[in-house]
């Protein structure tokens, strides 16, 4: 059911600032993205299998800035492959697992999403990202 380590996501207060200093470790970097739905701006850094996403809020009242003003910027979720999102789902919440998303949304470059909230998984914030579902709606 669950695939292999997609990427962690990282809160950031200033998506360039984290991006340069990300380079300077040697991380190449994508270019930046805004997702609207999901109130963020965010770049992926790499080195090999390993994805770093970057997430800076676009909106004082965002999931992202509401993470930083409680708790400072840092790790904010796990991501994890699975091949089929809305089977995860349900497959989760049959599990006792409590899911946040019924259904799943769009997130970085059109890919399907979810999360799992971090009451299930011992204050860790779960994202399923399903590789390969990228159309837009």
């Amino acid at each position: 059911m669950i695939g292999r380590l997609h990427h962690v996501g990282i809160a950031v207060a200033r998506l360039d600032e984290a991006v340069a200093k990300y380079r300077s470790l040697g991380f190449p970097a994508d270019p930046p993205e805004t997702v609207e739905s999901e109130g963020v701006r965010l770049a992926f850094v790499t080195e090999g299998d390993t994805r770093l996403e970057l997430l800076e809020s676009i909106r004082p009242d965002g999931v992202i800035a509401r993470f930083i003003a409680k708790r400072g910027e840092g790790m904010h979720h796990v991501a994890f492959a699975v091949p089929d999102i809305r089977k995860a789902i349900a497959d989760l919440r049959a599990k006792g697992f409590q899911v946040i998303d019924s259904e799943p949304r769009r997130g970085h470059g059109g890919r399907l999403v979810a999360f799992v909230h971090p009451r299930s998984l011992h204050g860790v914030l779960l994202e399923l990202v399903q590789e390969g579902a990228t159309e837009r709606r």
